[in-house]
């Protein structure tokens, strides 16, 4: 399924389930699909709207889920006298702890999804989403997560939501997903159980470990308990410092038109873009310097800021054996360097080249190794996915610490990494 692509949500207004069916269908996931949703989940009679809207100048498709007798989950009403110009989207604290009327439990829906023919990929995810809502809910209302119960427009809304903001992405062809700062909104709104602050109990229980971003124009509720569930899932966190925008132009409308931003997330399809930079190298040819010098001249250039030290052997004159070392640098940093070369080595002479570098898109995450402690990864954004690399320090004192070989400590930490970064990783907290 992957190509090389990835998405990035940008939930500068917030996100909440419908929005993210909203921006997948305008990425390019097929209506049809969507529409048939609701039987594949047992609920033949549930209906899906679909079509464009303005969101302050910006088209938008907007999705309502309709049950049998064309109710839906209306957003939730602000608290405050001007109400009818600001934002939130769908979460009136559908969650309960007992009541009356029909609802469901999140163990039911959990069932469903189970029951339902859908990829691993999807179920996992689908399922870990409704576990991390349950968690959330039942903190709040002080009830074991399969308990905390919906009302039935609510939970199919849920689970439409939740499933089809997974299999959006697989319809797409998309499995690497990140997202810029979130937007969690400001103020009060009206809820089952009265007026309670924005973000909702539950949503500021989802979003922990998410990055928050400013609220701009926005009051009200920005970000649903579904929506922080949804990137919980999916996102792998903030998008690589480099990319290049293949689509940029898809946007899921809010339920709510204010008149002074758009009420809508965007998504973004994106492909990693190379690095490229200028670079000085360095370099000389010595065969008057003790071979045992050579990791402190190494450690000397590291720390004048060189990028890269490359050493290897020569033959020079009078079939002498020798050394030739070549040091990468920032044109910044090409002097300091240079004074650093000629300081710990015996050279007379240096040569220097100006030259560009084109490396992948890097980062770093942290795994945690079998012994429990935090170790450090480096992820390079490959063509065809991305690719890991445990730090050989971290690696080193993981093995001195628990008597492992080092080489099996390196294997164990690069699945580890895989299973976080790549297409099988490991949704968040596990």
């Amino acid at each position: 399924m992957p190509d090389g692509r990835f998405a990035i949500l940008d939930p500068v207004a917030g996100i909440s389930g419908d929005m993210l069916l909203g921006a997948l269908l305008a990425a390019g996931a097929s209506p049809e699909w969507l529409r048939s949703l609701p039987t594949r989940l047992g609920f033949p009679d549930v209906t899906i709207d679909i079509g464009p809207v303005d969101r302050c100048g910006v088209r938008a498709i907007q999705v309502i889920v309709r049950l049998p007798d064309g109710t839906h989950e209306e957003p939730a009403a602000i608290a405050a006298p001007h109400d009818h110009d600001h934002h939130d989207h769908h979460h009136q604290e559908h969650a309960r702890p007992s009541g009356h009327g029909p609802h469901r439990h999140i163990g039911e829906l959990i069932a469903i999804i189970e029951r339902a023919k859908l990829s691993p990929w999807v179920q996992e995810r689908a399922v870990q989403a409704f576990e991390l809502l349950g968690q959330a809910e039942g903190r709040v209302h002080g009830l074991p997560a399969d308990r905390v119960a919906l009302h039935e427009v609510g939970a199919v809304d849920a689970l439409v939501d939740v499933v089809g903001g997974i299999e959006g992405f697989e319809q797409l062809g998309v499995s690497r997903v990140y997202n810029r700062p979130v937007a969690v909104g400001s103020g009060w709104v009206h809820a089952a159980h009265g007026t309670i602050p924005v973000p909702a109990p539950a949503t500021s229980i989802l979003l922990e470990g998410l990055e928050i971003g400013p609220n701009g124009p926005v009051i009200g509720e920005a970000t649903t308990p579904t929506g922080a569930a949804l990137l919980r899932v999916l996102s792998s966190g903030a998008p690589p410092a480099r990319w290049r925008a293949i689509e940029a132009g898809a946007w899921g409308a809010g339920g709510r038109n204010p008149r002074s931003y758009p009420n809508a997330l965007r998504l973004i399809l994106a492909s990693a873009a190379v690095e490229a930079g200028e670079v000085v190298l360095l370099s000389t040819d010595l065969d008057d310097l003790s071979p045992e010098y050579l990791d402190p001249l190494r450690e000397a250039l590291f720390a004048a800021g060189a990028l890269d030290v490359q050493v290897w052997t020569t033959q020079m004159k009078k079939g002498r054996v020798g050394f030739r070392i070549e040091v990468t640098a920032g044109p910044a940093q090409a002097d300091q360097a240079a004074a650093a070369l000629f300081r710990h080595s015996t050279t007379s002479g240096i040569r220097r080249h100006p030259a560009e570098r084109v490396t992948l898109a890097r980062r770093e995450v942290e795994v945690t190794s079998a012994d429990g402690s935090a170790v450090r990864v480096k992820v390079l954004e490959g063509p065809d996915g991305p690719r890991v690399k445990p730090e050989y320090e971290d690696v080193a004192a993981v093995a001195r610490r628990t008597g492992q070989p080092a080489h099996e400590v390196a294997r164990d930490l690069h699945n580890r990494a895989l299973r976080l970064v790549s297409t099988d990783k490991t949704p968040p907290g596990l």
